[in-house]
């Protein structure tokens, strides 16, 4: 079998400024802070901690908190430095951080799944906590009381989770490739309508409000690009991850999306520019090119006394062409494919060398990287992974 063809290295690569190092497990989660030189990360390894940058120039723990059990994701509301902290038996922790970030106060907690929590997000506006979890449950609850107001049982564990604060719409992604659009109300949810293009589990969500656009990624190695504001139904792929999508994020002043995986990649995005849908592919019992017939076709090849040939589909206008007429690669970024993908005879003759100019910038993090949180303000980009190392990076030479 052919190597995976790899894509090209940056032009300009992101600067690591410093790596986090003291965990005892995976890191599954990890924010920069506003405004300080500090990071807060959850470990499988059960603790909480704020790291803060020291005179030496590295980071060390103001905060060291064991937690009950694993903790499985986070989020950060630095407006009211309120820390909402998932956990591996089901229960959301929330503390309050003070201004020094040298101490953390417990203001309550609740069972919110029967399993491990694998999203959450805090809703100022609303004073919402929503969050998934492995039990196949989305619930929201009251920040302030404590109080669960509602949930939703999705088809399969949720990974992904988005919010729309102007429409109150959810978005959450699950391992059966699905993702479902609810409508929240205080203390009730109505399902506005669940859509599907992943072969694989979704395993992250990424939501611009202004553009009205989701980006789901999934483990099937690709993104796609849906037109929730459009109304055109307009879903775009992306191609540019070796492995499982982990992590998104975007950075709304650029128009760029970045993406990271379990192959290391960090794959910043071009999202200001005109990206064409891929094609359906095509049904056809024989080559739509040269009409040879396929091997499932006995009677043409019966009266054509000629053996079946195998089918493939050109990745740009969606034909079921023979090997012999699909013998030419080529990248096209405008469709998502950075990597060279099978295309016929005739459309790797139409693509010209501007239509094959990169579309996105790669980058190898050189771990496993497990969750990412991009600071727009300052350029800084933080991947947690599965070697229990943080890494800050400056990305202010690619998302600029």
């Amino acid at each position: 079998m052919a190597a995976e063809p790899q894509p090209k290295a940056l032009t300009r690569k992101p600067l690591l400024l410093n790596k986090v190092e003291g965990s005892q497990e995976v890191v599954n989660m990890a924010a920069i802070v506003p405004k300080e030189d500090g990071v807060i990360s959850v470990s499988e390894d059960r603790t909480v901690r704020v790291w803060l940058k020291r005179d030496s120039g590295q980071y060390w723990p103001s905060i060291y908190h064991a937690m009950p059990s694993p903790c499985s994701c986070m989020s950060f509301n630095p407006e009211t430095r309120r820390l909402s902290i998932g956990l591996d038996n089901g229960t959301i922790s929330e503390f309050i951080l003070a201004e020094d970030y040298n101490k953390m106060t417990l203001v309550k907690s609740y069972q919110a799944h029967q399993s491990r929590v694998m999203m959450i997000l805090f809703v100022l506006e609303m004073e919402w906590v929503l969050s998934t979890g492995q039990d196949k449950h989305f619930t929201w609850h009251c920040s302030e009381s404590g109080q669960r107001l509602g949930g939703y049982r999705t088809s399969a564990g949720a990974c992904g989770l988005q919010f729309d604060v102007e429409t109150r719409h959810v978005f959450v992604g699950d391992h059966s490739g699905q993702v479902t659009i609810l409508k929240l109300e205080q203390e009730s949810c109505s399902l506005v309508t669940t859509f599907k293009g992943h072969t694989g589990g979704v395993t992250a969500l990424c939501w611009d409000p202004i553009q009205r656009v989701l980006f789901s990624g999934s483990s099937d190695h690709s993104i796609i690009m849906w037109d929730i504001g459009g109304r055109k139904g307009t879903a775009i792929e992306l191609q540019g991850h070796n492995d499982k999508v982990q992590s998104l994020s975007y950075a709304h002043h650029t128009r760029q999306l970045i993406s990271c995986g379990a192959d290391g990649g960090i794959v910043v995005w071009n999202m200001d520019v005109e990206r064409q849908e891929t094609p359906e592919w095509l049904d056809s019992d024989s080559c739509q090119k040269c009409d040879q017939p396929f091997f499932w076709n006995f009677k043409q090849m019966w009266d054509s006394k000629k053996i079946g040939l195998r089918q493939h589909h050109c990745r740009k206008c969606g034909k079921a062409v023979c090997g012999k007429c699909s013998s030419k690669r080529s990248s096209i970024p405008l469709m998502g494919f950075e990597f060279e993908v099978r295309v016929c005879d005739s459309c790797h003759e139409s693509i010209t060398d501007e239509e094959r100019a990169p579309t996105a910038t790669f980058h190898d993090s050189k771990h496993n990287i497990v969750h990412v949180h991009f600071d727009a303000t300052r350029g800084w980009l933080l991947t947690s992974g599965t070697d229990k190392v943080i890494k800050l990076w400056d990305m202010t030479p690619v998302v600029s």
